[in-house]
């Protein structure tokens, strides 16, 4: 697996060159994990976000203590781009981290080749419901735990026990703000769709 991103600027295709192939990835997780500042680290465009005002009725429904700064709220996707060397393109959609905005889920992940779930050791609940579902759709996902102010607050053993995900499933922690990072983290991604699809044809003999 390449582990370079292609310059920012792409300019035009030269004759003859087949255009890079298109890879849809899902960013998952709860609420004010990190999804939104995830795209926007990487993304070769201005990302598309649909972040707005945390109002006193959304303050009622989503739980803000943990996360005291945060004042906005993804409510439908965060969109954005980067390109693998000159023959491979992700395009990366962000859910919303609310349960109530869950129903969008299945539109987001349709046609996915993988999804990476963003967590947050301290508050390794809100994660679950993310982790169910892609366990439930059968996706190839990988866990990073962000790193927020440089640290976790569990080692990777008991957050991996923790969340009752088995060995095959890779559990990694990167910096959301940090684009080397996301970029390693968006290539566990890649190399796992890899393996299950390996496995998949030396179950059906292909």
């Amino acid at each position: 697996m390449v582990s370079e991103l292609s310059p920012e600027s792409q300019g035009p295709q030269a004759p003859g060159r087949r255009p890079p192939l298109p890879v849809k990835i899902v960013i998952a997780g709860g609420f004010g994990v990190g999804k939104t500042t995830t795209v926007s680290s990487i993304s070769e465009i201005t990302p598309l976000t649909t972040e707005a005002e945390m109002t006193s009725v959304a303050a009622g429904v989503d739980d803000s203590a943990a996360v005291p700064g945060k004042t906005t709220t993804t409510v439908a996707m965060d969109f954005g781009c980067i390109t693998i060397e000159e023959d491979l393109k992700l395009y990366l959609f962000g859910t919303p981290g609310q349960d109530r905005f869950g129903f969008m889920w299945n539109d987001l992940a349709n046609g996915a080749l993988g999804a990476l779930v963003i967590v947050d050791s301290r508050r390794l609940e809100d994660c679950y419901p993310a982790v169910d579902y892609f366990e439930e759709l059968r996706l190839p996902f990988v866990v990073a735990v962000n790193r927020f102010d440089g640290a976790i607050a569990h080692d990777l053993d008991s957050i991996r026990w923790a969340l009752a995900i088995d060995e095959r499933t890779p559990l990694i922690t990167f910096d959301a703000r940090e684009r080397l990072s996301v970029r390693d983290a968006l290539l566990a991604v890649l190399e796992r769709a890899l393996a299950r699809a390996q496995q998949g044809l030396q179950h059906t003999g292909g």
